[in-house]
């Protein structure tokens, strides 16, 4: 079946998208959401569901489970039992309940940096301390430093570790060796591992993620695994994801810990959407894979031949592109701004996301047009730069 990734949708005039709330001649590629139309069959289920018309409280049923259980079994190659999983209405509630429940107030949390924004406020709103831990960075890639790394999970004060899986910004798809030593590290020091896999589903073709509880069974053992269909199926909006966690014990507090939140209860069709997806829209996600790697491509070639001012960070896994602009020389928050007062082509700060003060962030889920309109965009801020 073909699928039209090509396709134009508005999404300004009707659809109160958070992405789209800018400015009439702006470009967003920013916040991680798609301008794809999800899948036909998770439509058609939704839209079956709209149609009952009655929108009472819903229960999460074993089909829910279930489906989650068959994709990670026959996608990741990881069997986790139908009881393993936990309804959530996101993963950062999700994180943010286990920060509060698996935790005590300014206790250190571990973060390996660059890192997606938001668990610096999962942290701090929650009166823990935020322990970074940067990775290195070296010819155009990112790895982990295992003495700093050792450190931060030996300090007494550390309760937890962020892990995010594959990583965001960066897009690294972390290897089973890398994330069996981070386990270890993590078991022997008694740290909890919440690890971050929403970014699972979109690798590159050919590319598979390693699930952090397949690594080892310290790792099985010793973690909450925050998964949903959201990311890979442009489902955000609807609130809906699953906290695994293979240890019946530690299961037991994330289940408390969201239920005390109140955010362990599905509105009525978070149950209906992932249950679609994950039975049906794997060909969906096979095709979109393809052609956000060919985004990703178009967007290397242009860089070569049109900036070599900029860098593109090498990576395996997500629709977010890492761009090293070191070579500019300019702090990366006014370069950021710059580019967005000279062109409306609005990407991320990379200060943000901790050590990315030199790189900005840009998304690349969108349909071709767009990602050349970004391109000619961002060539324009740069040689309007060379000009000064």
């Amino acid at each position: 079946m073909k699928y039209d990734f090509d396709k134009i949708i508005d999404r300004r005039s009707s659809s109160y998208s958070y992405k789209w709330d800018i400015g009439e001649n702006e470009l967003p590629m920013w916040v991680a959401d798609m301008d794809f139309e999800t899948a036909p069959e998770v439509r058609e289920a939704v839209i079956k569901r709209a149609e009952h018309g009655v929108f009472g409280y819903s229960t999460v049923p074993k089909e829910w489970s279930e489906a989650y259980r068959s994709w990670w079994s026959r996608r990741h190659g990881i069997d986790y039992g139908n009881e393993m999983f936990v309804f959530a209405t996101g993963v950062i509630p999700i994180i943010s309940s286990c920060v509060r429940k698996l935790s005590t107030a300014d206790e250190n949390v571990v973060i390996m940096t660059p890192v997606y924004n938001v668990f610096y406020n999962c942290i701090r709103n929650n009166g823990r301390r935020v322990l970074e831990c940067p990775l290195d960075y070296s010819e155009g890639a990112y790895s982990i430093n295992w003495e700093r790394l050792e450190a931060a999970l030996a300090d007494p004060q550390t309760s937890l570790l962020l892990l995010c899986n594959p990583q965001n910004p960066c897009g690294n798809i972390w290897d089973k060796s890398t994330l069996a030593r981070i386990g270890e590290l993590a078991y022997n020091n008694g740290v909890t591992v919440i690890a971050d896999e929403i970014h699972c589903d979109i690798t590159d073709p050919g590319a598979d993620y390693v699930p952090f509880a397949s690594a080892s069974e310290k790792c099985r053992d010793n973690c909450v695994v925050c998964v949903a269909a959201t990311k890979a199926f442009n489902l955000a909006g609807l609130q809906t994801a699953a906290a695994i966690v293979p240890n019946k014990r530690l299961r037991h507090k994330v289940w408390r810990a969201l239920n005390t939140d109140e955010c362990g209860e599905p509105n009525s069709f978070a149950i209906t959407a992932p249950i679609a997806a994950f039975e049906h829209g794997e060909a969906w996600l096979n095709a979109l894979r393809e052609y956000i790697y060919a985004n990703k491509q178009c967007v290397s070639e242009f860089i070569k031949a049109e900036l070599p001012e900029i860098r593109l960070v090498q990576s395996q896994a997500t629709y977010l592109l890492w761009l090293d602009c070191s070579a500019l020389g300019m702090p990366v928050h006014e370069l950021w701004e710059y580019i967005r007062r000279e062109t409306g082509l609005f990407l991320s700060d990379g200060q943000i996301y901790g050590g990315g003060n030199t790189h900005l962030r840009m998304n690349i889920a969108c349909p071709r047009a767009y990602v050349e309109d970004g391109l000619n965009r961002l060539r324009k801020a740069i040689r309007s730069l060379r000009q000064r």
